[in-house]
C-alpha cells in the first residue's frame, strides 16, 4: 500500500495530498468540513455533529453521532454505517447501496424502508401526513403541548417527534413499536414529503417551535 501525504487540519481531521492532487486542494477540503473531529479524507460535508473518524464521506447533510464511517456518499441522516452510497436515514449500516429507511441492515442493494434486514428486503409500513408541517405546527401552539425532553408526555404533550407519530395516528405508533421513536419520526417525515435531520429531534423547546414555524409558513 502507498503511503500517503497528509496534511493535518482543525480538530484531528486531515487529508492526503494523493486524494486531493495538491497540497493546497488537500487545505481547502479540510476548510469545507463542519462539525467533525478525526475524519480523513471527506469534503462537503455540512451541517454535521459529532462525527468521528469518517472515512472519504462526501456531501453528506444532517448527519449525528457517526462512527467509523467509511467511504460514504451523499448520505443523510446516517448512524454508524459503513460503505454507503446515496443511502438515507440509516441506521447500523453495513455495506448498503441507494438504500432508503433502512435499520440495522447488511448487504443490501436498492432497498426501500429495510428493518432489521441481511441482503434481502423487509418493507415497514410508513403512514403519511398531508400538510405535516402546518398540522405540526398547529398541535405545538396548543399551551403545554410541546415538550422537547419527552416523545410522548402524555396524551396532549408530546416532542416533535412524538408529534409526527401521534398524528400520523395507530400506523404511526406501530412503527415506533417496530422500530424507535427517532426512526419512526422520521420514515413519517419523508413519507409526508420532508426529509428531516435527526439532530433537529433533539433541540431546545425555542428552537423547535422556530424551525416548525418556518416550515410551516
Amino acid at each position: 500500500m502507498a503511503i500517503k501525504t497528509w496534511i493535518q487540519g482543525e480538530n484531528g481531521n486531515r487529508a492526503s495530498v494523493e486524494r486531493w492532487g495538491d497540497e493546497e486542494s488537500a487545505r481547502r477540503s479540510l476548510e469545507r468540513l463542519t462539525g467533525c473531529s478525526g475524519c480523513s479524507d471527506c469534503s462537503d460535508c455540512s451541517d454535521c455533529s459529532g462525527c468521528y473518524r469518517c472515512s472519504g464521506c462526501y456531501r453528506c447533510s444532517g448527519c449525528s453521532d457517526c462512527s467509523d464511517c467509511s467511504d460514504c456518499s451523499d448520505c443523510s441522516g446516517c448512524y454508524r454505517c459503513s460503505g454507503c452510497y446515496r443511502c438515507s436515514d440509516c441506521s447500523d449500516c453495513s455495506g448498503c447501496y441507494r438504500c432508503s429507511g433502512c435499520y440495522r441492515c447488511s448487504g443490501c442493494s436498492d432497498c426501500s424502508g429495510c428493518y432489521r434486514c441481511s441482503g434481502k428486503k423487509g418493507p415497514l409500513e410508513v403512514p403519511a401526513i398531508e400538510n405535516i408541517h402546518k398540522k405540526i405546527y398547529e398541535a405545538v401552539l396548543v399551551p403545554n403541548a410541546l415538550d422537547m425532553g419527552s416523545f410522548h408526555k402524555c396524551e396532549t404533550t408530546h416532542c416533535r417527534a412524538g408529534w409526527a407519530i401521534h398524528l400520523a395516528g395507530k400506523d404511526g405508533y406501530a412503527l415506533e413499536q417496530k422500530t424507535n421513536s427517532v426512526f419512526a419520526a422520521m420514515q413519517i417525515y419523508k413519507k409526508s414529503g420532508f426529509t428531516i435531520s435527526p439532530a433537529r429531534f433533539f433541540d431546545s423547546d425555542e428552537e423547535a417551535l422556530e424551525d416548525m414555524r418556518k416550515l410551516a409558513q
